[in-house]
């Protein structure tokens, strides 16, 4: 059997997953603080039919060896992590991430996850939820009876009550950021997860330390720009139909082959 049938088939999977992965992107245009993500591959082993080096003769040796690919396979789908557009809202519970840093939100069961969506609003209790209900960590609490809300630039979360001529403070945002962002384990909703790759999770006040000043009244789109992936989509489209005739190809050589023997 001809090996151009299954390495260009390694090369129709490839292209399918860079596709999938182009597809989400676009997808994901107006998800508020989404990640693009980008397809990456490695040529397969090779078969050596002939090593470099090889003695021709006495004296001489072949500069170059003889080494047919096998195909392509996906290496890594890599988040990322560039910053978004900024887009404002006046909303007091809006808030933005300007430089590197996550929001650190906790799960009904006491998980830990993160995300770059900063599109908060307060249950009925009054604490600061994202849109699932999952509470801002450290929680922030707002009095029901507050008619102005200020956040900071690092984060300190300051209210005016009624009778009341100085602010309060209620609370304090802190934001986290990771040796390696690429590494978190993306879980849907705008969420991420801490994983080996990722690295420990660093914790501290927004704008020290090198992470992000905080923005409020502004929310982060995404940074999947439409332009690129639709070039992206074409390339991938190509070399997907590309690879489909090598196996037209090779499969009429396969044929020619079988008709000899009439």
């Amino acid at each position: 059997m001809m090996q151009s049938l299954y390495t260009a088939s390694t090369g129709m999977l490839g292209m399918q997953t860079q596709i999938d992965t182009t597809a989400n992107n676009i997808a994901n245009v107006n998800t508020i603080g989404f990640k693009k993500s980008r397809a990456e591959f490695a040529d397969l082993m090779y078969h050596v039919m002939e090593y470099a080096g090889t003695s021709t003769s006495d004296v001489t040796k072949s500069p170059t060896g003889i080494e047919v690919g096998l195909g392509v396979r996906a290496t890594a789908i890599n988040k990322i992590f560039s910053e978004g557009s900024l887009k404002q809202t006046d909303n007091q519970l809006d808030i933005a991430i300007t430089g590197k840093g996550f929001f650190k939100l906790e799960l009904p069961d006491g998980t830990e996850v993160y995300s770059k969506n900063g599109a908060f609003k307060v249950d009925s209790n009054g604490t600061v939820v994202n849109s699932d209900g999952y509470t801002l960590s450290p929680a922030v609490t707002i009095p029901p009876d507050a008619t102005n809300i200020t956040i900071g630039t690092d984060g300190t979360v300051t209210v005016v009550q009624p009778g009341q001529t100085q602010a309060t403070q209620v609370g304090q945002i802190t934001t986290t950021s990771f040796i390696n962002p690429a590494g978190l384990h993306s879980m849907g909703d705008n969420l991420y997860l801490e994983t080996d790759s990722s690295g420990q999770p660093v914790e501290g006040t927004p704008g020290l330390d090198g992470l992000g000043v905080l923005r409020q009244g502004f929310v982060e789109l995404s940074n999947v720009e439409l332009v690129v992936e639709l070039t992206d989509l074409i390339t991938g489209q190509r070399a997907y139909d590309s690879n489909s005739k090598v196996i037209t190809t090779s499969d009429e050589m396969l044929q020619t082959t079988n008709n000899l023997k009439r």
